[in-house]
């Protein structure tokens, strides 16, 4: 019986990738956290993720040995303004205390992902091996 990799996974690929993306938004708001006008922003963890799982690409076989599949899209997530929680005079919509909070929350959860990640791995490598 042939092993699906993308089925012995699950989500957890499109997750790492999801993460990685909003790891690099909320950074872009710490960094901007002192400039004028400036609009944080993030996005949405559940809906990017729910469309990347629901977008499912044909891949192109090009011989008849080839065998026949399906691969997850990963198109990039809807970016999304954050409601700021006070106002600013200069417009700026960056709470640093959040900023940061979110950023940490965001790190360990694809730590955690890389975790997971890896015991599926390792287990793989186990019913491969045949322990």
């Amino acid at each position: 019986m042939p092993i699906s990799i993308d089925k012995a996974l699950g989500d957890l690929p499109a997750h790492l990738t999801v993460f990685g993306q909003r790891s690099s938004l909320l950074a872009s708001n710490i960094a901007n956290a002192d400039t004028p006008g400036y609009k944080a922003r993030d996005i949405d963890f559940k809906a990017a993720l729910s469309r990347a799982a629901g977008e499912q690409i044909a891949l192109k076989t090009t011989s008849g040995k080839h065998i026949a599949g399906t691969g997850s899209s990963m198109s990039s997530p809807e970016i999304l303004y954050r409601t700021p929680t006070h106002s600013s005079l200069d417009g700026n919509t960056v709470d640093s205390a959040q900023e940061k909070a979110r950023f940490t929350e965001n790190a360990i959860r694809y730590q955690a992902t890389l975790t997971f990640l890896n015991g599926k791995f390792s287990g793989l490598k186990r019913a491969i091996k045949g322990e």
